[in-house]
């Protein structure tokens, strides 16, 4: 299926590793152009590389910390000023610790809101103006916003904040022919999930490895995901082949989420 985003010009933040690098691996072997950030000049700088010499796509990398708004200005903007017109965007961040909600300071709330909802705003805020032929932008949330997990309310009550951010631009961009969506990443093997895993071994006093067995058990498919899997789910919201889906909340989960709805 040709996605038609040869020649798109596509930002992905958190681009180093893990989910982000498998968003930006499918973006550029689908012939995008793709402009990757993240806060490790040297990681960034080895993951489009990589990239180039895998597919031979246009690559940019910029050293960005997402919880910074001049950070964030300067790699969306030095990006179309190098490629012009702005096509997709890819809205990720790391997650905030795992606790309790009994040892969750004040400090951690805020880190948690700079981190993850406060860097959505500010990025698509900076992208739009960048978006003058229309465009796609889809933000990478979590399970959570369904079902909550145990130990991760920071990220539970901050996603939630994306989501509803999401249907709101969802309806507000439309005219300008934007569309904004959710993608939501089940138990994906990254090295995110391996610190929860070992968070949650040593809270149950369990091996890693029984924590990720009983994991992997509750999913249908009995098996994680890869972020390469990740990534073509969101090349696809990305690209114009979805350009009649806005506002939608996507699962990448082998099924394992319970809820029938959203």
């Amino acid at each position: 299926m040709d996605l038609g985003l040869d020649g798109k010009v596509a930002l992905v933040a958190a681009a180093s590793k893990g989910l982000g690098f498998g968003v930006a691996q499918a973006l550029a072997r689908d012939g995008a152009k793709v402009s990757m950030c993240s806060r490790d000049q040297a990681a960034i700088d080895r993951a489009a590389q990589q990239l180039r010499d895998e597919t031979g796509a246009s690559i940019l990398s910029f050293a960005c910390d997402v919880r910074d708004p001049a950070s964030i200005q300067t790699w969306i903007d030095q990006t179309a000023a190098a490629w012009g017109v702005i096509d997709a965007l890819l809205v990720n961040a790391g997650g905030p610790p795992s606790a309790p909600f009994k040892d969750i300071t004040d400090e951690m709330w805020t880190a948690a809101f700079e981190l993850t909802l406060m860097s959505s705003v500010r990025m698509v805020r900076a992208v739009l103006p960048h978006m003058t032929n229309g465009g796609a932008i889809l933000t990478v949330t979590s399970s959570s916003i369904r079902e909550p997990i145990e130990h991760l309310g920071l990220s539970t009550i901050m996603r939630s904040g994306v989501a509803a951010l999401v249907k709101t631009l969802a309806d507000e961009l439309a005219a300008d022919g934007i569309r904004v969506n959710n993608l939501i990443p089940g138990r994906i093997d990254t090295e995110r999930v391996a610190q929860l895993d070992h968070h949650a071994a040593q809270r149950q006093n369990l091996s890693v490895e029984e924590v990720r067995g009983r994991s992997i058990q509750k999913i249908p498919l009995k098996r994680l995901g890869t972020a390469e899997e990740f990534g073509a789910a969101a090349a696809f919201l990305l690209s114009p082949a979805a350009s009649y889906i806005t506002g939608s909340t996507l699962r990448v989960d082998g099924g394992a989420m319970r809820s029938i709805a959203g």
